[in-house]
């Protein structure tokens, strides 16, 4: 039986097709984009999910601190879904995904037994066609990593209930050699200075750990993330299994690079973590 493959749905539009141009382009990003702080006992990372030139990075800075820790073998991403609705999470029923770097296994006795646990998580297509929200972060992670596999996971309706089940399901098998990544944005086209405002909610909700109440901030519109399910279940999941520190490691928007403050899109990415080594500050 020939393998199936999820084909890349964004190479040549949210990063480059071409495997040597996308090669250096993440290695530029990841060496201007430092991090003097090391983080143990990683449960996850909350990066970006726009093109590279516009995200990457904000996402790069996520990335140098997971290749700080990069004995991880397994890598759950959990994604929103931008074009098609269904309730619930998906895990791609397939073998891999490809990008232009190579393919990424899947780990299916793991998916198996996350759709064994969630009540509303199935295997299925649905979400991962042309979704780019979970296809961007592969390159990083192959940039950072040589050997690894995924869970890609897809949220279509990020409900309070569907959100809880994806977390409860996940908890019950992290360990020290699966990492989760949330891919989201922030807010969506208004001009910098109210973006901020609407943006900073989610960093200090990150930052204090507060997840449910981010959630009810997502619910109430007090704020938006398009993948703020994805975030409060990878909050939610490290708290189950005792872990209870954030932090945000950049902040930043579109205008940073268009020079355009009327009209921004805001990206934010974060570490949730055990302890800090304050030996490895510089």
């Amino acid at each position: 039986m020939s393998a199936r493959i999820r084909m890349p749905a964004v190479a040549g539009l949210f990063y480059p097709e071409d495997k040597d141009e996308l090669t250096d382009l993440i290695t530029s990003l990841l060496n201007k984009n430092k991090v003097n702080r090391k983080f143990k006992d990683i449960v996850g990372i909350v990066a970006p999910h726009a093109g590279y030139v516009y995200s990457g990075n904000s996402a790069a800075t996520a990335y140098n601190v997971l290749k700080q820790n990069s004995d991880f073998e397994t890598v759950i991403i959990i994604s929103p879904s931008h074009t098609e609705y269904f309730k619930g999470s998906t895990i791609f029923d397939g073998d891999a995904y490809r990008t232009p770097l190579g393919d990424v296994p899947i780990n299916r006795e793991l998916a198996e037994v996350i759709v064994e646990n969630g009540e509303f998580v199935s295997f299925g297509n649905l979400g991962h066609k042309q979704e780019h929200a979970l296809e961007v972060h592969l390159p990083f992670l192959q940039m950072i990593k040589d050997e690894f596999d995924i869970v890609p996971i897809v949220i279509g309706d990020q409900s309070l209930k569907y959100v809880q089940d994806l977390s409860n399901a996940i908890s019950e098998l992290i360990d020290d050699k699966t990492i989760i990544i949330a891919s989201s944005d922030l807010s969506h086209f208004y001009s910098k200075e109210k973006a901020d405002k609407i943006d900073n909610i989610i960093v200090d909700r990150i930052n204090n750990f507060e997840y449910p109440e981010l959630f009810d901030d997502l619910a109430n519109e007090k704020c938006f993330a398009c993948g703020g399910g994805g975030i409060v279940a990878l909050m939610e999941t490290a708290d189950i299994i005792g872990i209870n520190k954030a932090a945000v490691l950049s902040h930043t928007d579109s205008g940073d690079v268009t020079q355009d403050k009327s009209s921004v899109v805001g990206y934010l990415s974060a570490v949730i973590y055990g302890e800090e080594d304050e030996s490895e500050k510089l």
